[in-house]
């Protein structure tokens, strides 16, 4: 199987300028491509975590990353994906961020021997002079055409200021620059950068005569098109600083039942021939894939230390997998559990909760969870296919954790 086939199957291609060239390029070439990355916190999150992933393959298939920091870009700010302007960064901030993200990248990527590259767009894009600007790059672009791109449309209502409207122009400008340099030949980028990658291709085009290409990748998001990679205390993070090892861990063991061979596809490197025995996961089982997804994404990321210590605390609190002796136990017979118990007579059953009010206002505030599974429906049923050997784990809050068990 071709690189590209690869890519395709692990559900990470969304489009691309030219398949066939697309193609043929990463399944019998050596090619320099680049994805860009802005800056704008001072550590990479998940979503920037499928784009290392996308760029690790193709590192692997002996094509060159060149990993592209937006000191220059981060200064004006994205609007794609955005309902309203970003906050202006200062150069300092800006500075410190790139530093970050630098650290992160070469734990991922392998930038030993020139197998890849990073630079800052600021390096040419701060000293620019805007005149020139204009009438070297700025002639080239209709005013019209960039209107209907999708990062514009969506915000023309609430209001595009001129300064986001330059992005494009920038953003563009970075692919003629790594083209006249490194021969760069191809750019790759979120589905959400669709419109800026059409934009510098179309600069290279113009200004040179040549032919480069874009290739975008699918979105990290749900089965139901929620983006992922946000927690009630915000983004998921790569620096185990913001985001510990732990719940970096379990935030992925946590993941819809719906959603996790998705995430397995399209984040780990496991062979797709092994992923499909674990579709075929049916009950109870799935959790076990669960564990193996976090386990595999937290190795990469912190390492397998990490991993090891973040599965055993997650299997001591919600599997039984550590030593649990002190929690709290109650024993459910499995004649009066029937095919199913509703979650709010267990808790009031094992006096977890007080009342059924309080139980529903525990939920509806996102306070209780089964197994790490954080419940949000009133009247969910525990089924006995969700029990792990026997039992499960509630956990009300953040310390109150409670053991169900089945007995005869």
């Amino acid at each position: 199987m071709g690189l590209y086939e690869e890519l395709e199957q692990r559900g990470l291609i969304a489009q691309c300028t030219n398949t066939e060239k697309v193609r043929d390029m990463l399944n019998n070439d050596n090619v320099t491509f680049y994805i860009g990355f802005d800056p704008t916190a001072d550590s990479l999150h998940v979503g920037h975590f499928l784009q290392m992933v996308v760029m690790s393959h193709m590192q692997k298939a002996g094509h060159k990353p060149i990993a592209i920091f937006g000191g220059g870009t981060a200064m004006v700010g994205d609007p794609s994906g955005r309902t309203d302007m970003r906050s202006m960064m200062t150069v300092e901030t800006i500075a410190h961020n790139v530093s970050c993200f630098k650290e992160q990248f070469e734990r991922f990527i392998d930038f030993s021997d020139d197998k890849a590259i990073m630079v800052n767009n600021g390096d040419w894009l701060m000293g620019l002079n805007y005149i020139e600007f204009l009438r070297d790059v700025g002639v080239h672009f209709s005013v019209n055409r960039m209107l209907t791109a999708e990062c514009f449309k969506s915000r023309l209502e609430k209001g595009l200021s001129f300064i986001e409207f330059n992005y494009m122009l920038m953003q563009s400008y970075d692919f003629l620059m790594l083209h006249n340099k490194y021969n760069c030949v191809l750019e790759l980028g979120g589905d959400d950068q669709w419109s800026n990658i059409l934009g510098g291709i179309d600069l290279v085009r113009r200004t040179t005569g040549d032919e480069v290409y874009g290739l975008t990748f699918t979105l990290l998001t749900t089965s139901a098109g929620v983006k992922m990679g946000k927690t009630q205390k915000g983004a998921v993070w790569l620096d185990p600083k913001k985001t510990t090892p732990f719940e970096f861990y379990q935030y992925w063991r946590n993941v819809d039942d719906a959603d996790v061979i998705r995430c397995m596809k399209m984040l780990t490197f496991i062979p797709l021939e092994k992923i499909a025995e674990y579709e075929k996961a049916e009950g109870s089982e799935i959790n076990k894939v669960k564990e193996i997804l976090a386990f595999e994404l937290t190795k990469m990321i912190h390492g397998e230390t990490n991993a090891i210590e973040a599965q055993n605390a997650a299997r001591a609190l919600f599997g039984g997998g550590g030593d649990d002796s002190t929690m709290p136990k109650t024993e459910i017979a499995k004649a009066d559990f029937g095919d199913g118990m509703a979650l709010m007579d267990i808790m009031l059953s094992a006096k977890i909760i007080p009342s059924k009010g309080e139980g529903r206002r525990l939920v509806e505030q996102g306070g209780v969870s089964v197994d790490g599974n954080k419940i949000t429906d009133v009247n969910h049923i525990v089924k006995l296919s969700d029990f792990n050997d026997g039992q499960i784990i509630i956990k009300k809050g953040k310390k109150v954790f409670h053991k169900i068990i089945i007995g005869e």
